[in-house]
């Protein structure tokens, strides 16, 4: 297959994670609220998977490419932590909350915006906006993806390419040996059974994303579809990631352990810094405190990719 058409492959690849983030919305449409044991629940699984995608996939996928002691790999997990620590660092300085919570005197941008209204009643916690939460569900205030004008959209989506790029190189990455020996038929194509993990584990680590977007949507009465499109949108770098990854991999194949390396640092520091207190935080006006069922979620998420590691 030519370079454009493998592109594009990887691109929809990653189009497709996007769009799983919509699924986190879905169940707005049948009920008003998810509760919170399911909301841990749901985090457990996505971080077990991605915890499992990066060690049975990505580590050992660079470990096989790698020659000798795996100084390149090892170099690209500490790269890949790094990158999260740095996209913390951005985030911190640069609150899309305030400019959604006090109007057109907190833009970022230079140009004036409608004022987006306060809603007290949105589950967002304005002295809790001050301690500068990492995930980009809190820092970039909902209202603003699903209402905000175009300048508005292009700040949000620059923050959220340094927090989503990570998930996007695992992509691209992962389909560095496509048309080579050793994938699996699709479509007439030969996949790689990694791209194939990889894939399927961040479509699913997407859902529980979506969901925390379309929580706070909707005690603002925010539409369906609205809930569902500001979910994609905050997904978007994804595939843009994929294709810049891959095309890298692929043409200078002596940095492919590297990619590895890079892509599993940053999506394993990511679970343990951000998604599990994320779970934990959901949980904390349960009786358990979320404890039992984000264990439950762990080893469930865990076990899902298992199977993938002995294809």
């Amino acid at each position: 297959m030519s370079l454009v058409g493998n592109l594009v492959v990887v691109f929809l690849a990653g189009l497709a994670t996007a769009l799983a983030t919509g699924l986190g919305a879905l169940p707005f449409f049948l009920v008003d609220d998810v509760s919170d044991r399911w909301n841990v629940a749901l985090w457990g699984v996505a971080s077990g998977i991605m915890i499992s995608a990066s060690i049975f996939g990505l580590l050992n996928e660079g470990l096989a490419a790698s020659e000798g002691f795996p100084t390149i790999l090892l170099a690209g997990v500490v790269v890949g932590v790094l990158l999260v620590l740095v996209a913390d660092n951005l985030l911190d300085r640069v609150d899309v909350a305030k400019y959604a919570d006090d109007g057109p005197e907190q833009a970022t941008d230079g140009g004036a915006v409608e004022e987006v209204p306060k809603h007290e009643d949105a589950g967002h916690d304005h002295e809790e906006d001050s301690e500068h939460d990492h995930d980009h569900a809190e820092l970039v205030h909902p209202t603003v993806v699903a209402e905000g004008d175009i300048k508005t959209l292009v700040l949000v989506l620059g923050i959220l390419t340094v927090h989503s790029f990570p998930e996007g190189v695992a992509i691209g990455v992962s389909f560095a040996d496509m048309g080579l020996a050793g994938g699996i038929g699709l479509l007439g194509l030969t996949v790689p059974v990694l791209a194939i993990m990889m894939t399927v584990a961040i479509s699913i680590h997407n859902i529980p994303e979506g969901l925390a977007i379309s929580i706070p949507l909707r005690a603002m009465g925010v539409g369906g579809w609205r809930m569902v499109g500001a979910a994609v949108f905050s997904s978007l770098p994804q595939p843009i990631g994929a294709v810049i990854a891959f095309a890298f991999v692929r043409y200078a194949r002596d940095f492919l352990p590297f990619g590895f390396g890079f892509a599993a640092g940053a999506m394993v520091f990511l679970v343990l810094s951000e998604f599990i207190p994320d779970a934990l935080k959901a949980g904390e006006q349960l009786e358990s405190k979320g404890y039992p069922e984000l264990a439950v979620g762990l080893v469930a998420g865990f076990a899902v990719m298992v199977p993938f590691a002995f294809m």
